[in-house]
């Protein structure tokens, strides 16, 4: 209960006023429940004739010492009245009446606090997947490194569905039956205190057992979602390596292995489902034990020592009744709420995890470069394994530096460290003068462009993605900048124009068109700084051209950083380092690093 109420303590805040109005209104149920019920004593003491009601011959004034007392005569006294003057038949007709009237109030405040609670429940999932969203926009890349995608997406699809089906969907009786109980139980002792104490003896250990269930379905509930975010990464995986899958004729391969998991997953949810689906039956079992008990020792109370009449007790009877069924709701509540609450531990992995690239307290502005990007001893890891180890560097403005090097000898990583995707642990990377770590991180990245090996494009239109993160560009600046990277033609040649939706990661283009708009985007954000990170590698010859082409434009007057792996793309570049597991080990021009007889003319002659 204490990780339930974490829960509803982190997101209920917001929706605070619909909880007082589902307390009200299910107050208001409650009481109305009461007094309805109450006209049962009268009827059946007028249809069987019993003494009780004869001897209420005038009204008795309040008496907070004899309550029960002094409500009973006076209730017994106006049917005496309205018998006296209408005869027993109308005289029902009016207690009936008087029920049904009661009864149309208790279901419309019912109705209103079940309408009441539906927007906390809708509102909080939104928010849950509103912050799962933002913060896996805020985590480093570091984070994805580690995590698998397929098990991202299940936490955020399965598992806040999860939360919903569990956790949200138990708030109405949350709220509502602790209400109900705590009513009807002030009204059972003022019924029968003997009753409802013996009463008190049983109930207490059918609720440790039904809880002990409860937890014991919160272990089986995490691991069953583990092996939903297997299933979730195995699909994810597939859906990218089809064509791979395809090509080696893997397919019965994949199945088998899908179906592994997947079957495993069956087996621990049917065990979930099937302990859940035991709550109602037991419940139901456990509540009618307890009729029973109470029924023996409600008529020993009635037939022996005559402390209750007849009419009282069925009454008493009925409202035991009443208290039962929130009994079991609350009991269906312990099986449905562990499930939602393993959810929420896997969702909290996420929410819970920190964002090591920190945003400086009191960050310095730099609104534009002016004089050169500089490595100062810089060393870097990922784990315990050292991927750059003490890089000097300097970049300065309007140079085209080249990175080249086998892979895995940290090019990617030391131009990464420029945007902060990653913070280094010794030395500093400093622009202007400033180490990165002291700047805005929004401030610092508007100053710096990229175009990787891999376009990332959405699926939507060409318009939106040359402007994606640029506000306000208009359509002559959209336009310029898919001239400028060789992509106008064939975008005014497709069906809707700018218009047109490219598809998921832009399927519906080649890879050089999938580059050209990558560069038109880099293009219109009109950087400073640029990083290109294998721009052309993976592109056909006349691609490759066109590509070259717009890239050439693009870097005109800009600080640039190139990775490249074809040496042919470089030759012009101001400098050249070539990295050599994680250091620095020749620098100079094209020309310069032939003459060296080193580790990039040997890089240079296997690939002419």
């Amino acid at each position: 209960m204490k990780e339930f109420l974490n829960v509803l303590k982190r997101f209920m805040p917001p929706y605070k006023k619909y909880l007082v109005l589902s307390v009200i209104f299910n107050i208001l149920s409650a009481v109305l429940n009461i007094f309805s019920f109450a006209a049962l004593i009268p009827i059946l003491q007028i249809l069987f004739q019993t003494s009780d009601a004869e001897t209420a011959t005038e009204l008795m004034a309040w008496d907070w010492t004899n309550i029960q007392t002094v409500l009973l005569n006076n209730m017994n006294y106006y049917v005496n009245s309205l018998i006296a003057e209408w005869g027993q038949t109308t005289t029902l007709l009016f207690i009936g009446l008087f029920l049904a009237v009661t009864t149309f109030l208790k279901t419309g405040a019912y109705f209103l606090s079940a309408a009441t609670i539906i927007p906390i429940r809708t509102g909080v999932v939104r928010d849950i997947r509103n912050q799962l969203y933002q913060k896996i926009t805020s985590l480093p890349l570091g984070f994805f490194s580690e995590e698998r995608k397929g098990d991202i997406i299940a936490r955020m699809s399965g598992d806040v569905q999860e939360i919903e089906n569990s956790i949200m969907s138990s708030l109405e009786m949350l709220f509502k039956n602790p209400i109900l109980i705590i009513s009807y139980f002030a009204a059972l002792l003022f019924i029968s205190w003997q009753l409802t104490l013996f009463t008190l003896i049983i109930v207490p250990v059918m609720g440790w057992f039904m809880g002990w269930v409860g937890r014991k379905l919160k272990a089986q509930s995490i691991q069953a979602q583990s092996l939903w975010s297997d299933t979730m990464s195995q699909v994810e995986e597939t859906l990218g390596g089809l064509r791979i899958i395809k090509a080696f004729c893997a397919e019965g391969k994949m199945n088998k292995r899908f179906n592994k998991i997947n079957t495993a997953y069956r087996n621990d949810i049917m065990k979930v489902n099937i302990r859940q689906s035991s709550a109602h039956p037991m419940s139901e079992f456990l509540g009618t034990i307890l009729i029973v008990i109470v029924l023996w020792f409600g008529g020993v109370l009635v037939l022996n020592t005559h402390t209750l009449s007849g009419p009282i007790f069925i009454y008493y009877l009925v409202m035991l009744y009443s208290i039962i069924n929130p009994l079991k709701d609350f009991s269906k509540a312990g099986y449905n709420i562990p499930k939602g609450l393993a959810s929420m531990e896997r969702v909290d992995k996420i929410l819970m995890a920190e964002n090591t690239i920190k945003e400086p307290a009191h960050p310095k502005r730099l609104s534009s470069f002016e004089h050169q990007i500089e490595f100062r001893n810089v060393s870097f890891k990922y784990g315990e394994q050292w991927v750059l180890k003490d890089i000097n560097l300097t970049i300065p403005k309007g140079k085209t530096i080249a990175l080249v090097g086998q892979s895995g000898s940290g090019k990617s990583t030391l131009v990464d460290l420029i945007p902060r995707y990653y913070d280094v642990q010794e030395g500093e990377v400093l622009i202007d003068g400033i180490n990165v770590k002291d700047l805005g991180i929004h401030d610092l990245r508007q100053l710096i462009g990229n175009v990787n090996q891999e376009a990332i494009l959405f699926n939507d239109s060409f318009r939106n993605n040359i402007s994606f993160g640029v506000d306000n560009a208009t359509e002559d600046e959209i336009e310029e900048a898919a001239r400028i990277a060789n992509a106008y033609d064939f975008i005014m040649a497709s069906e809707a124009e700018f218009d047109t939706n490219i598809g998921d990661r832009g399927g519906r283009l080649s890879g050089g068109q999938r580059q050209r708009i990558s560069i038109a985007r880099a293009i219109l954000k009109n950087p400073p700084i640029l990083i290109l990170d294998e721009a052309t590698s993976a592109l056909d010859t006349e691609s490759e051209r066109l590509v070259q082409d717009a890239l050439e434009r693009l870097m005109k007057t800009r600080t640039t950083v190139a990775i490249a792996h074809r040496l042919s793309t470089i030759k012009n570049a101001d400098a050249i380092c070539v990295l050599h597991e994680g250091r620095i080990v020749e620098r100079g021009t094209h020309e310069e690093l032939l003459n060296i007889n080193g580790y990039y003319k040997r890089l240079h002659e296997m690939q002419s």
